[in-house]
């Protein structure tokens, strides 16, 4: 069966679509909106202690009254305070330092290298799996999956005399499908743990959640979506889309590494190995110089500085190589790697500017909390039990991500709603966060507000003329069911077993106050 021939069968998929892009279309900027939500947040704090509305914190007893920022202390409070919110903000600097370890190792190539090394040298009957693979694992960087590996799967696909675009939804399926998981931490980490650490002060104010917070679950997803995508790739989507007849038309080289390449991974692995020796010597005696506080690994400075450690991994990595391979001439070079990560940046920071305003005056005007208990009250009194929340969590992160794009515009809106609410009746914020990823990513192939959906069919169209945005629905839907109740399984046998979801993050909280 064509493309063309899915996208005629697929009317009501279109319909639907187009009405869920226009009205996405619609909304104003994601930055545009947390300044709306900031200043809405203000009126209500006005409008709720006018009607003096309040709650009892459950584990303190005391009686939390809205603040009306509306007030002549609140205008003040807002004027004074607005620079300190912004440089404050605590995804700020740990994005801004892991993009400057990310960007000399994208800049250098060396994550490019490592990609095309990956899929090139795969067994053909492990294609399919590696391809997937390679997806998830290109999120540890930027855009590099979309830009490289996507179009590069179909190249691949057509010289082996298959359909390309069943290899470019095999790698569109691993880098945005598989969005949140990985083998190793990447920029999305520190990103969400931030935000998730200020919407956690809001109950807890010196509750931290670390960028591994997730990682364990994170680890054991990566596996799983990579072989949910080769099924679904293999017995769904191969099938559908036949036999590729134009594939004289299309057959390019494919480039394997060059020497020079070659020679920056070398250079990168005895790196690499340095670091990983120089990590070991550190955290194997009870009185290496890594370990934390009576000896303690989960309390150490490399879980709790993992940022910087991905800042100089990559970075002394990204250099090596670049050096290495002559990508690299002078020190100005790999400033210049880092400079570019910088860029790329600009959008997010006008988008945390406005974001940590709304954050802080809901935190300050205490609606926040108010909000928290009130929702937590509802919830305990509904006991509709754990997993059946977690799930109906999962489902409307992924409605929410059909109508806005940004994984961290959405968390910023909904992390200081349901992680003090779900604080207050006993689960943490680690698991909240990655609840919110598993509906975050499961709908990204399907959601036409991705940022890069018009990309991806732009590429589909270079091997199908016809193609559009039903094409790409008809294709990549089946992936995004098959992660969904792939995920969902995972997560209830996760939460059954009550497993940690990365190096001290466990399922449950106890407030403070209510311990004991």
């Amino acid at each position: 069966m064509s493309t063309s021939q899915v996208k005629k069968k697929s009317g009501w998929t279109d319909r639907f679509l187009n009405v869920t892009e226009r009205f996405g279309n619609a909304l104003p900027h994601p930055a545009t909106l947390f300044a709306i939500f900031a200043l809405t947040a203000v009126l209500l704090s006005g409008i709720a202690a006018f009607f003096d509305m309040q709650a009892m914190h459950p584990g303190t007893k005391e009686v939390i009254k809205v603040v009306n920022l509306m007030s002549v202390e609140g205008l003040h409070r807002i004027l004074t305070e607005m620079v300190d919110n912004f440089t404050s903000f605590a995804p700020l600097g740990i994005v801004m330092v892991a993009m400057l370890g990310i960007g000399v190792a994208e800049g250098s190539g060396l994550i490019g290298a490592l990609i095309r090394l990956l899929v090139l040298s795969a067994p053909k009957k492990m294609l399919t799996f590696v391809i997937v693979l390679a997806g998830i694992l290109s999120n540890t960087a930027s855009d590099v999956g979309y830009v490289l590996l996507i179009p590069l799967a179909g190249i691949i696909f057509v010289a082996l005399d298959r359909h390309p675009i069943a290899g470019m939804a095999a790698a569109f399926a691993g880098v945005s499908g598989g969005f949140s998981a990985n083998l190793i931490l990447g920029t999305i980490d520190p990103l969400l743990a931030g935000l998730s650490t200020e919407a956690a002060k809001i109950i807890d104010p010196n509750y931290i959640v670390n960028p591994t917070a997730n990682y364990f679950f994170m680890v054991v997803s990566t596996f799983l979506i990579a072989f949910l995508g080769t099924v679904v790739t293999e017995k769904l989507i191969v099938p559908r889309l036949g036999e590729y007849k134009d594939s004289h038309l299309h057959k390019e080289e494919i480039k394997g590494l060059s020497a020079d390449e070659k020679r920056g991974l070398r250079w990168a692995s005895m790196v690499c190995i340095f670091l990983t020796i120089i990590t070991i010597v550190g955290l194997v005696p009870e009185d290496g110089i890594f370990r934390g506080e009576n000896g303690g690994f989960l309390n150490s400075p490399l879980i709790k500085g993992v940022v910087a450690l991905l800042f100089l991994g990559a970075g002394l990595c990204g250099v090596a190589f670049g050096f290495g391979s002559k990508k690299f001439k002078s020190d100005a070079d790999v400033m210049k790697g880092m400079a570019e990560s910088m860029k790329t940046l600009a959008g997010y920071f006008v988008l945390v500017f406005f974001a940590a305003q709304f954050v802080a005056y809901f935190k300050w005007s205490n609606l926040g909390v108010v909000m928290a208990i009130k929702g937590a009250n509802l919830l305990l009194s509904a006991d509709i039990g754990l997993i059946p929340l977690m799930i109906l969590f999962v489902l409307l992160s992924a409605v929410i991500n059909m109508v806005m794009g940004s994984a961290s515009a959405k968390w910023a809106i909904m992390a200081p709603i349901f992680i003090p609410m779900f604080m207050l009746i006993g689960y943490s914020p680690e698991l909240s966060q990655v609840v919110y990823r598993i509906g975050d990513s499961v709908t990204n192939v399907i959601s036409p507000m991705m940022s890069f959906f018009a990309l991806i069919i732009a590429y589909i169209q270079k091997y199908d003329k016809n193609a559009g945005i039903g094409t790409v629905i008809a294709t990549m839907l089946p992936y995004s069911v098959a992660f969904f109740i792939g995920w969902v399984i995972l997560l209830v046998i996760w939460l059954g077993f009550g497993l940690p979801l990365g190096p001290g993050a466990g399922i449950h909280y106890v407030m403070p106050g209510a311990a004991g």
